[in-house]
């Protein structure tokens, strides 16, 4: 099981790195782990699953031990939903392959989105703060309206 690792995509490369804190950037993110998870959920609410074309040289594929309980958590349920098979969550080495592949595919459909969310802005963390209460907001005023229809009929 440990021997696939959840690899990022060359074109999403230098996102990802931009994302994370570092000496030289101020991201959002501890790690790449929360990158990817982040933007697999992402991906996931906006059912957006994108393939990976290329894989980046100057991120190592990240190793499963990596993903925390929670984390590991994100992408059985999102390999579950996706394939509506319970088998998916076997041990076998295919399970885990097609698992770690439904989730690198989600992470960068939403790095994609995230992609285009941050294009010209200065500070990332604030976008997505901006992003994330705009989704918040508009899943309320759905809410809403749904209710007040309820009442019309």
């Amino acid at each position: 099981m440990a021997a696939n690792r959840i690899k990022v995509a060359k074109d999403k490369a230098e996102l990802v790195k931009s994302l994370v804190t570092s000496k030289d950037t101020t991201g959002p993110f501890q790690t790449y782990v929360e990158v990817m998870v982040f933007a697999a959920a992402l991906g996931a609410k906006h059912k957006k699953r994108v393939p990976i074309e290329g894989i980046a040289k100057d991120i190592s594929p990240l190793r499963q031990d990596y993903f925390s309980n929670s984390f590991a958590l994100l992408i059985n349920l999102l390999a579950i939903t996706e394939s509506k098979d319970i088998k998916i969550l076997s041990e076998e080495d295919f399970a885990d392959e097609q698992r770690i592949h439904i989730f690198e595919e989600y992470a960068n459909g939403g790095l994609e989105i995230i992609q285009n969310e941050l294009r010209g802005a200065v500070d990332y963390s604030e976008r997505l703060l901006l992003m994330l209460s705009s989704e918040r907001f508009n899943n309320e005023g759905e809410e809403e309206e749904f209710n007040l229809s309820k009442f019309l009929l």
